[in-house]
């Protein structure tokens, strides 16, 4: 089965370190995080890559150029300035019946054989990882005379669940494919039409977006913290 890794944007989030390297080469642990999620699917028997590449495609050519490390990658150039649906609709050639999105900067250790049985268990095109939200904020609780009974430091908000990548998709989405973000205008079409199930996963999951999820990064790598499947 592919996996399509969208790695083709400009990661103006991590600026200044993407001025020259794509957000997928930044590196953890001595090891650009784009490998850090080939390796997670490797784990679990999954070997077949399309990267989604534009911005510094370069630099994805260099790296992968000859490298052999049990892995089928190929490049698809998608544009430097296509929105993430884009590319996606752009490597539709290069994809099978049922094939996997992620995204280059998120690592996760879903169970991708129990996450593919509840695709198939559904009659939507689309599947995605869900995983409970982290407040950004220490939340207060308050009671009714506004004394502050307990500040709690970024607590996990069980009720709030956001898009972990680890997408599933049934390559008929693509005669519903509709719009140029992916998340925004192509997921808004497909669940007004009721085509979209989410997969809740409560294992790890983290995404590189600044200097301080780096650091984050490469404590969790220090102290033996990342899941098994993403040590190797």
């Amino acid at each position: 089965m592919n996996v399509v890794i969208l790695c083709g944007g400009k990661g103006v989030r991590a600026f200044p370190f993407t001025e020259y390297l794509p957000k997928p080469m930044l590196p953890i642990a001595g090891r650009p995080i784009i490998m850090h999620v080939i390796k997670s699917f490797l784990a679990q028997g999954f070997d077949e890559f399309v990267l989604a590449a534009g911005y510094r495609k370069d630099v994805l050519y260099d790296y992968f150029d000859g490298k052999e490390f049990g892995a089928k990658v190929e490049i698809i150039d998608t544009g430097e300035e296509t929105d993430t649906g884009g590319r996606v609709l752009a490597c539709k050639e290069h994809v099978g019946d049922t094939f996997i999105v992620t995204y280059s900067d998120g690592l996760c250790d879903v169970p991708l054989e129990k996450l593919l049985e509840f695709h198939n268990s559904h009659d939507g095109l689309a599947t995605i990882t869900s995983v409970s939200m982290y407040s950004q904020y220490g939340v207060l609780d308050v009671n009714s005379k506004g004394r502050v009974t307990a500040l709690r430091e970024k607590p996990l908000l069980p009720e709030h669940w956001i898009n972990a990548g680890f997408i599933v998709f049934d390559k008929k989405v693509f005669d519903q494919w509709e719009g140029d973000n992916l998340e925004s205008e192509v997921f808004a079409h497909l669940i007004e039409k009721g085509l979209v199930y989410t997969y809740r996963h409560q294992g790890f999951f983290k995404s590189l977006d600044s200097y301080k999820d780096q650091r984050e990064f490469e404590e969790l790598v220090k102290d033996g913290s990342l899941p098994w499947a993403l040590k190797e």
